[in-house]
């Protein structure tokens, strides 16, 4: 059955991650807390002996399976928890959350702020303690079933280098474009990055470090949430062009250095879980020269930089844009929408 025929009462799972706080932890709790996480990093790091609460163990083990034993000496894991987070009337906060520990019966029980509410329709499926500086976060799981909608109309999102994102819908062909920023901030801290590297100030690398990561994630959080909510306003289902291999290409220092910087599959998570939270469909298809063929004719054209120009009919335009529509078209074939036909753009609509 075709899904877009299906019932707009269909039922489908969204999962999302809310970000918590941990507050007010008595010094007590707090030393048993950094005594688990330090646990769990060392048994990450392969000190099976190490004393760890035996499910927190499994996760251990999950996290190192997914990771195929590729574990980074510098870095700090997340302390991945099962889903113990419950409510509890208290002047402090709502919600709480119980931090299984080895050898102390019953665990610990901490206060959590959280920075969205927990509502009842949602199930908590995991959660992952985090210690920034001096202070506890959690980053928890939560998983609900939502609404599908029935999508009138297709919104193709194609990633890129110059623009992270270029969308157009079957309602309307004129691109949007998206990344400005990002292209801005990022080569912004790499030039800051090369300069601390050659002074040797490595401590000051990684705080700017962590900073870029902070900045780059609100600005791809932004981007998504703009691309979904056009998707909403259009009644839209989402079609995301498949990123495997997009890292092989090599196009130069410059251009490699780009494109191992940019944060594509983020973008496309971010993307996703917002979209399905909202019950908007999301479909993923291959991007196999859609950045090579004449969306007008089909034939293969040539790409230079930001510019495609199809020596078969003549026509040029953006290469972003070129890739957006031939995804569209790819993605409304594929899902065989009824009236779908598109209004071509008009011929030098799109030259650079």
């Amino acid at each position: 059955m075709n899904w877009l025929s299906a019932s707009s009462e269909s039922l489908m799972k969204a999962e999302k991650t809310i970000k918590a706080k941990i507050l007010e932890l008595r010094k007590g709790k707090e030393e048993l807390l950094r005594q688990e996480y330090e646990s769990f990093q060392r048994y990450m790091r392969g000190e099976k002996a190490t004393p760890l609460y035996s499910a927190t163990k499994q996760q251990a083990d999950r996290l190192l399976k997914r990771l195929k034993g590729k574990v980074k000496p510098n870095k700090e894991y997340p302390l991945i928890l099962r889903r113990d987070v419950y409510r509890a009337n208290t002047k402090l906060t709502p919600y709480w959350l119980k931090i299984p520990i080895h050898g102390v019966k019953g665990g610990i029980n901490v206060p959590i702020k959280t920075h969205e509410p927990i509502t009842d329709d949602m199930v908590c499926r995991e959660a992952k303690i985090i210690k920034k500086d001096d202070e506890w976060f959690v980053y928890i799981t939560v998983e609900k079933e939502v609404e599908e909608r029935n999508p009138k109309s297709v919104l193709a999102v194609d990633i890129g280098i110059r623009w992270i994102a270029t969308t157009v819908s079957s309602n309307d062909p004129k691109p949007k474009f998206y990344g400005k920023e990002l292209r801005r901030v990022k080569g912004h801290f790499f030039y800051l990055r090369r300069s601390l590297a050659l002074k040797k100030a490595y401590r000051a690398i990684k705080r700017i470090g962590d900073k870029e990561g902070r900045v780059v994630n609100d600005i791809l959080h932004k981007i998504s949430r703009t691309v979904v909510n056009q998707a909403l306003k259009n009644d839209s289902a989402i079609i995301l062009g498949k990123l495997k291999g997009i890292r092989k290409r090599n196009g130069g220092r410059k251009f490699n250095r780009k494109l191992n910087g940019f944060p594509y599959y983020k973008l496309t998570q971010f993307i996703e879980y917002k979209a399905r939270w909202l019950g908007i469909r999301v479909i993923r298809i291959s991007e196999r020269n859609t950045s090579r063929l004449c969306h007008r004719c089909g034939r293969k054209g040539t790409r230079v930089g930001s510019f495609f120009e199809c020596p078969n009919c003549g026509y040029s335009c953006n290469a972003d844009y070129n890739g957006a529509m031939n995804i569209l078209r790819r993605g409304m074939g594929y899902m065989s929408m009824p009236g779908a036909a598109l209004t071509q753009p008009e011929l030098g609509m799109m030259k650079p």
